[in-house]
């Protein structure tokens, strides 16, 4: 078999101009992937959008480019492209099928991002817990429960499931239930419980607080009290008024009965 120098220095010559001009086109693409991605965080920070959305954003353009610029690469150097992404798609599926639940939490958690329920700092109730939302992940949203444990829920579940915010209103209502015993008088205890709420400045005036009888109960007579206060003030004046209702009501004369049952004995001739 003869040796074709010729032809083989045309071959070299050929492929080596692609290999140069992938390489090239690969490093001028990726430095221009960067400028792109600072760009793109600045206006994102400028506008004042949220960092954990702006974070999100970056890390997927920053991916979606740097694949365009790899599958640009190898075309230059002569792939054939449409196997190339056929196969591609192929083990794109493959993935996708056994990752199912991880991309339903990664749409979750583009949900959230987009539609805000909750935001860092919030404090929410969902899936069975309670805390502040520490960190917002593309995968899972962490809470800090209320005696410091830390809660990781996925963020498929949070995106399609039931949620309470807390946070999410400036303005909150107290709703408290005192009981009296029958034979107390009624507007005695109106009168302490309308004292103390005067008294709490953290109390909002408007909306106006509520006081009612609420029901005749089988061992006490409810008073139903409702009053607005910022979200911030929720359990120290919820608490508050517990201790006071405990410690002034016996002495007004207005006793705080417990469960009781009467028993009547008949003597049978």
């Amino acid at each position: 078999m003869e040796f074709d120098a010729a032809a083989l220095t045309d071959l070299a010559v050929t492929y080596g101009i692609r290999l140069i001009s992938a390489v090239l086109a690969l490093v001028i693409g990726l430095y221009v992937v960067r400028v792109i991605v600072g760009v793109l965080k600045t206006f994102l920070e400028k506008s004042g959008t949220d960092p954990s959305l702006t974070g999100f954003v970056r890390s997927l353009v920053s991916i979606l480019l740097k694949v365009m610029v790899y599958i640009t690469a190898i075309g230059m150097l002569g792939v054939e492209m449409t196997s190339f992404i056929a196969i591609l798609g192929a083990a794109g599926l493959a993935v996708g099928m056994a990752l199912s639940g991880t991309l339903q939490n990664f749409a979750g958690g583009v949900m959230i991002l987009m539609f805000k329920p909750y935001k860092v700092g919030d404090f929410i109730e969902a899936q069975g817990y309670m805390g502040s939302v520490k960190e917002i992940q593309i995968f899972i949203t962490i809470l800090t429960t209320g005696d410091n444990k830390t809660v990781m829920i996925p963020n498929g579940p949070l995106a399609t499931g039931s949620l309470i915010n807390y946070s999410a209103q400036a303005t909150r209502r107290c709703d408290w239930i005192f009981g009296i015993a029958y034979g107390d008088d009624l507007d005695k205890a109106y009168a302490v419980l309308k004292g103390f709420i005067e008294a709490d400045e953290r109390i909002l005036k408007d909306p106006e607080p509520f006081m009612a009888l609420h029901a005749l109960a089988d061992s006490s007579v409810n008073i139903v009290v409702r009053a607005w206060v910022n979200s911030a003030d929720y359990w120290p004046v919820y608490f508050d008024m517990n201790e006071k209702v405990y410690k002034t009501f016996p002495q007004e004369g207005l006793n705080i009965p417990f469960p009781q049952m009467d028993v009547h004995v008949h003597k049978s001739e």
